[in-house]
């Protein structure tokens, strides 16, 4: 990854990111430059809570989804938060594990990313995904036609649900796919926005993959027909930045439903083979794991990225700066508040 900006330009970032925080309208997608060998994008951030906030509106203002938000906030109230309250915006990612081509769909991150062709940036999504028993499908499709202003005809299987839907539902406030859709090779699911933005960051759809309003308006002007796309669905992320390996983990399905609705997290086992994975990915480093922080991502699972290895020269800052309004960025996650 590209170093950290010097001061000045960090300066400019951070006033520019404290105005960002503050708007009244939603934001678009999140656009990051990338070169061939990044492995991972963004920024940890904050953000002081206002008298008339929820935090739902906070997650689409901010671009992120409500359970990401969430799960490093856990025993906030989500539609009281109290103001002044200072809130972890988690938007540092590792990329997936997946070429750097078309559409990658991360199901554990809930989020996607659109590499755009012949541009060295990337940008990414927060989602809404399939519910527990009604999973998105994982694997390679395209992107076949582009709908606008789409009509819904529910399928058989939301029908026997749903029995009193009508035939079909036209374009209009009451259409759950919202103003835009990307259908794809796979019948029956499709990439598409909403009439209920709350949903985007949840585990709620019967396996389509929903986008913010304003998400899907950019993703859908941008995309051609033919794009990749390519679905995954890894609770385990580990990459090299620099001369540190970070380790990343999501909440499961239940978990997240779990946040969604209380907003606590019971620790789940860890997968049966994360100790190889890791050792794996640390090579000829393993001795500076920190197992004890390995230990404490699987339990955690914010979907933060953390530093698992100990005390070799670092290749990025790990010192934050507040910006002028109280705003803190993260350099690159080194030293986030957790």
């Amino acid at each position: 990854m590209s170093r950290w900006p010097n001061r000045g330009m960090r300066v400019a970032m951070l006033a520019a990111l404290q105005n960002f925080l503050w708007l009244a309208t939603p934001a678009v997608a999140t656009e990051f430059p990338l070169s061939a060998h990044d492995q991972a994008v963004g920024t940890v951030s904050s953000y002081e809570v206002r008298p008339s906030d929820t935090l739902m509106d906070v997650a689409r203002t901010l671009d992120v989804g409500f359970t990401q938000l969430m799960a490093v906030n856990l025993g906030i109230n989500p539609w009281l938060p109290p103001a002044g309250t200072r809130i972890t915006v988690p938007g540092f990612y590792l990329l997936p594990n997946a070429p750097h081509q078309g559409i990658v769909v991360d199901l554990a991150a809930q989020r996607l990313y659109y590499f755009p062709p012949g541009k060295s940036v990337v940008e990414t999504y927060p989602i809404g995904i399939g519910m527990i028993g009604a999973d998105t499908p994982v694997g390679p499709t395209k992107v076949t036609w582009k709908e606008p202003n789409p009509t819904w005809i529910p399928p058989a299987s939301i029908r026997a649900e749903f029995p009193d839907l009508p035939a079909a539902i036209p374009p209009g406030p009451e259409n759950p796919l919202g103003e835009y859709a990307l259908h794809l090779g796979w019948p029956s699911y499709l990439i598409h926005g909403t009439n209920k933005p709350d949903a985007v960051g949840r585990d709620v759809s019967h396996g389509c993959i929903r986008l913010y309003p304003e998400d899907i308006d950019r993703l859908f002007h941008e995309v051609a027909v033919g794009t990749p796309v390519r679905v995954v669905d890894d609770e385990v992320k580990l990459a090299w930045i620099g001369d540190e390996l970070f380790m990343e983990m999501y909440p499961t399905k239940d978990q997240a439903d779990e946040v969604d609705v209380n907003a606590t997290l019971t620790p789940a086992p860890p997968p049966a083979d994360l100790r190889t994975r890791v050792a794996a990915a640390a090579g000829d480093q393993m001795e500076r794991v920190d197992w004890s922080i390995v230990e404490r991502v699987a339990r955690e699972r914010t979907g933060v990225p953390m530093k698992i290895t100990a005390s070799a020269e670092a290749s990025l800052p790990a010192e934050a700066e507040p910006a002028a309004g109280g705003e803190t960025v993260t350099p690159n996650g080194l030293d986030h508040p957790f």
